[in-house]
């Protein structure tokens, strides 16, 4: 009977290494100062495939921004440049 050579313990899925980047505010960053409501482009970035705005934990705003980024969604759904709701955005 031969010796395992290896281990052989295999996972369905990969084994996860937490590798922490680091948040940052791209507006901080970038020197940002006014966020364009007429650029849906842009602000696509900031919701989810349903529509939801994303929120600062995930994006790394600051709340700063983010109340702006908010701002700017909701006039742009207003003018009909994004949807308030769609099933798959991206």
């Amino acid at each position: 009977m031969a010796a395992p050579q290896e281990s052989e313990i295999r996972y369905l899925t990969p084994v996860t290494v937490d590798v922490k980047k680091a948040k940052y505010c791209r507006f901080k960053k970038m020197g940002i100062k006014y966020i364009d409501y007429k650029d849906p482009d842009f602000l696509l970035k900031f919701v989810n495939e349903q529509g939801k705005l994303l929120p600062r934990r995930i994006t790394g705003t600051s709340l700063k921004y983010q109340r702006k980024v908010a701002q700017a969604v909701k006039r742009s759904r207003h003018l009909a440049l994004m949807p308030y709701v769609a099933d798959m955005m991206k």
